[in-house]
């Protein structure tokens, strides 16, 4: 008896052991919906948060594994995405979508309502889980999200994709971060060597950014005052005059060319998360590159979370893509 109480002993012991040599992931919960809803039902009581409801005609898959990462200073970590799928058999366009948070926090749950909307319209919509910044700074998150790109292209039989036709969105962090990845697609530094499908190209046919920064160089957001433990800061590894190339590298304004592909924004009543559109657009029209811009005149930043915002937001989306893929 004494032996067996002995092993027990030692077999619990030695998994605390074992626990213990990984650290917790570190989150940051700020940023949800029930947050921002009570910091806006003032001035806007109308405003009714999107339920995570998928539609009669729409199959579901949650939580897949994109990408295993067998060493982080946390242990070994997984990397998940959902997919919305209309039951009808058939070849679909496929939209990866980012969610927002500053780099640090949000999770891919928050994009689930929109992507069930979308999914509602003809698409397939892939919610897309990536390192937050506590976890792992840039450019982690860019090469987690090409990772997911590169799954969704080899599983594309298997989920009705038509690999010909696919997108990319993003909203606010997200936003910037779909931009970056949808407009280097091909580029070796963005690649990264993460997954088991090295050999499929990463590059896109169109992307939608919802109030997401395009240029951190940009006047109004670079003017705006910081702090060393500010998001953008702290995912880049510091304040812009500590690294000033990694803050141009980040800014998706510098990696727009000729064959850039077809964008549509969405834009908040906050200029600041605009920031470096316009130029970037001039340089669309300049190319004959399609592009599109509409704006929610409302002060909230997270407009697509909610209704009556997010079913404009999801036309908005689902008219831009059928027109351009």
């Amino acid at each position: 008896m004494k032996i067996k109480i002995l092993a027990i002993f030692l077999l619990v012991f030695s998994g605390k052991i074992s626990i213990a040599q990984y650290k917790l992931i570190p989150k940051d919960t700020t940023y949800n919906v029930k947050r921002v809803h009570s910091q806006i039902k003032r001035d806007y009581p109308y405003a009714i948060p999107v339920p995570d409801q998928t539609p009669a005609n729409v199959t579901e898959s949650r939580d897949l594994i994109y990408a295993h990462l067998p060493q982080t200073p946390f242990g070994p970590r997984d990397l998940h995405l959902d997919i919305f799928r209309p039951k009808k058999k058939g070849k679909y366009p496929a939209l990866l979508m980012i969610h927002g948070g500053g780099w640090r926090s949000g999770e891919k749950s928050m994009q689930v309502p929109l992507a069930q909307l979308i999914a509602n319209k003809g698409f397939v919509t892939i919610p897309v889980e990536y390192q937050l910044s506590l976890e792992a700074p840039y450019p982690a998150a860019v090469h987690n999200i090409k990772a997911a790109i590169r799954w969704v292209k080899a599983h594309a039989q298997e989920f009705d994709i038509d690999t010909t036709k696919m997108a990319i969105s993003g909203c606010s962090a997200g936003g910037h971060l779909a931009s970056l990845v949808g407009l280097t697609g091909g580029v070796p530094r963005f690649e990264g060597t993460m997954g088991n499908h090295l050999g499929i190209s990463t590059k896109l046919q169109a992307i939608v950014d919802i109030d997401g920064v395009i240029n951190f160089l940009a006047p109004s957001s670079l003017n705006l005052e910081r702090k060393s433990d500010s998001p953008d800061a702290a995912w880049l590894g510091g304040l812009y005059s500590e690294k000033p190339l990694v803050w141009k590298e980040a800014s998706p304004a510098y990696w727009i060319t000729e064959k850039s592909v077809p964008m549509l924004f969405l834009n908040s009543g906050y200029s600041r998360f605009h920031a470096g559109q316009d130029e970037l657009i001039g340089q669309y029209k300049e190319w004959g590159i399609y592009q599109e811009v509409h704006q929610f005149n409302v002060k909230v930043h997270p407009f697509w979370l909610f209704h009556p915002w997010a079913d404009e937001t999801a036309l908005y989306m689902a008219d831009f893509l059928k027109k351009v893929l």
